[in-house]
């Protein structure tokens, strides 16, 4: 791609359309936007622009279009994928001044936001209100509603309720030419026509930039239950995921951790709240929620009863706040804890549900052939396993030679279960070398045709999903 560097005449330009103090270009604010949670990449921006609403973005696009200059939008930097990075350097607009909730719809369930509000701040705000916007990703109280919508993130309660592009009801969007357009209506139902609002959900910031965001909402739910599950088999922990989800109950939750992940993860919080016994080799995490307690505990008998057929060790029933949010919290922290510990890689693997106990018994075949350590846990109960491969004692040549060839072979194995290589976390630059695997040469170059249509000049968030 020849792309135009940024040049005096372009930083003049810019502090002339959103002001001096928001176009920055200091090494140490550029590095920061260089990297995001994924492994070790760096990609250094030439400048970073801090619109403030958009009729800004609109004259940045339309000269940044003009003049050839590669344009990443970054939400919070909680990316794991690589999808925020600029590859090609060019210009970072940082969406972060963008982060009103513009308008709360009590009386239709649902809310208007820029994209730079802050997942759990807006979930807490709708809340307030009786009301609930459920996916809630690992990073919730840091990431970004944008990055959300962009990457179409999903969460624990993603088996109960979606993701997050179940709740999208229609964006306001900034093309390359700095057009501004409305994708869809805030409607529930709309057959009008072809769907842009979910063609623009999961386009990683590639063919437009949001710039504001209709949710719908839900009723707020009363109460919950949690459950720490404990297993002295790994591959018997995931077959009772679909033993539970078969006898009618479907939990708010289900979360699947190896015994390393949450041990590693106590050792990171140095926390000590849950006993591990040396014969316990992974835990399920299931939460119930609804309206009526006594429902939540006859559900929670019901559940407990199922896994009476599985080898399981004492259950332990987190009966105040207190106890759920440290449960909750060691979950949430596992990736950063795995990070801690080594150089790592994290695959975004999902298949359908019942063939989960198949793609660990391969994760771990696999690291038996190719020689790394895995360390998983994630989203059991839409079939989301959270595959951490890390480096320890495996040598440079293997992990930057033999890895890549484990990683194609398991993504073979995840697609011929009927699962795909991502199922939150976006393709962005880590996984577009194998996203051959994933679709057929028609149904790449139908996807490079749409990205040309939107972007004929290909400077949205260039050298991502596509090699």
């Amino acid at each position: 791609m020849n792309f135009n560097k940024v040049g005096i005449d372009d930083v003049s330009f810019f502090k002339s359309v959103i002001g001096g103090k928001y176009v920055l270009d200091d090494k140490e604010l550029l590095t920061i936007a260089a990297s995001d949670q994924t492994e070790d990449l760096v990609h250094m921006p030439e400048l970073v622009l801090q619109p403030a609403d958009t009729d800004e973005v609109s004259k940045v696009l339309a000269y940044c279009n003009k003049r050839l200059l590669p344009v990443t939008t970054r939400g919070a930097g909680t990316g794991l994928s690589g999808g925020a990075l600029p590859a090609f350097g060019g210009v970072v607009l940082d969406m972060r001044r963008m982060n009103s909730i513009v308008n709360l719809d009590t009386d239709n369930f649902q809310v208007t936001v820029e994209p730079g509000i802050i997942t759990q701040e807006l979930q807490e705000h709708v809340q307030a209100h009786g009301l609930f916007y459920p996916p809630d990703p690992a990073s919730k109280g840091s990431c970004f509603i944008g990055g959300n919508v962009a990457e179409s993130s999903g969460g624990p309660k993603a088996v109960k309720y979606g993701v997050v592009k179940d709740y999208v009801l229609n964006l306001e969007v900034v093309l390359p030419t700095g057009d501004v357009m409305w994708t869809g209506a805030n409607v529930l139902k709309n057959a009008t026509g072809y769907n842009l609002t979910q063609l623009i959900v999961g386009s990683e910031g590639t063919l437009a930039v949001i710039t504001k965001i209709v949710l719908r909402l839900i009723p707020a739910v009363q109460h919950d239950l949690l459950l720490l599950v404990p297993f002295r088999s790994a591959t018997e922990a995931c077959s009772a995921v679909n033993a539970v989800m078969l006898s009618g109950i479907t939990p708010s939750a289900l979360e699947f951790m190896e015994r390393d992940a949450l041990d590693w993860a106590m050792r990171y919080t140095e926390s000590s709240a849950v006993t591990l016994p040396d014969d316990i080799q992974a835990h399920l995490l299931i939460e119930l929620d609804g309206n009526y307690p006594e429902t939540l505990y006859k559900e929670a008998e019901q559940v407990t009863a199922v896994l009476q057929g599985f080898d399981t060790g004492d259950i332990l029933f987190a009966d105040s706040h207190e106890q759920k949010q440290m449960l909750w919290a060691l979950r949430r922290k596992v990736g950063e804890a795995v990070k801690s510990n080594s150089v790592y890689k994290e695959e975004d693997t999902v298949v359908p549900r019942a063939a989960l106990p198949e793609l660990l018994s391969v994760v771990k075949r696999l690291g038996q052939k190719y020689g790394f350590r895995s360390v998983c846990y994630g989203h059991a109960g839409d079939g989301n396993l959270h595959i951490n491969i890390v480096k320890g004692d495996m040598n440079d040549d293997d992990w930057n030679n033999k890895l890549p060839v484990a990683i194609r072979e398991l993504f073979k194995e995840t697609v011929r279960m009927g699962g795909t290589i991502s199922g939150e976390h976006g393709i962005g630059l880590v996984q577009k070398q194998y996203i051959d695997i994933a679709f057929g040469k028609t149904q790449l170059e139908l996807m490079k045709a749409i990205k040309t249509t939107f972007d004929p000049n290909g400077i949205l968030n260039p050298g991502k999903i596509f090699t």
